[in-house]
């Protein structure tokens, strides 16, 4: 199956979920991994859908075995396990990263790479997200989120609970649509 096949079954199954009209292209999957390095490992993609990031990531000299890849998706997720044999692929909602902290018993991860439509998501469904990403992430550690809105898609109330601060990285006018990607850290590191 195509990648904008598989795509599009999915967006029609759950367009909300989705929330995209397009998957990323290559050129915002290159923005939104330009500072990720091997060193970073293991590194956390959530929401990967066809695997766009996840090549980029992979072209940025991490191995499969670095990446652990958090998918709602079912047809995502299995296309994922065909596609990257090496990576730990969980087939679950990012709301609940946190439950899977036993993927860590080597080192916890050095960065998050998101995927995630988290500006329509609601201020609860994002605290969950972001604290467990952080929980599983170690100091220094950041994430990166792409978005198609002009200002940081994390709710300010969020970031103040959980203090942190974001900052906009780069945008791209060669993704449909035109996206921006934020890297958020914890404020006192």
């Amino acid at each position: 199956m195509s990648d904008l096949a598989a795509f599009l079954r999915a967006w029609a199954r759950d367009p909300l979920g989705i929330a995209a009209v397009a998957p990323s292209g290559p050129s915002l999957a290159r923005l939104i991994t330009a500072h990720i390095t091997p060193d970073m490992a293991p590194v956390i993609e959530l929401g990967p859908g066809t695997g766009v990031f996840t090549k980029a990531l992979l072209d940025r000299g991490l191995q499969e075995s670095d990446l652990i890849l958090i998918e709602n998706e079912a047809d995502f997720a299995r296309m994922l396990e065909t596609r990257f044999p090496q990576a730990r692929v969980v087939r679950g909602d990012a709301a609940g990263v946190h439950r899977h902290r036993a993927l860590f018993a080597n080192g916890l991860a050095g960065a998050t790479i998101s995927g995630l439509p988290i500006l329509s998501m609601n201020v609860a469904q994002q605290m969950k997200i972001m604290r467990g990403c952080f929980d599983l992430m170690r100091p220094g550690g950041r994430l990166y989120q792409f978005s198609y809105s002009p200002v940081c898609p994390v709710r300010k109330p969020v970031m103040d609970r959980l203090g942190l601060k974001a900052r906009r990285l780069s945008s791209t006018l060669r993704n449909l649509p035109p996206a921006a990607v934020y890297e958020i850290g914890r404020d006192h590191e």
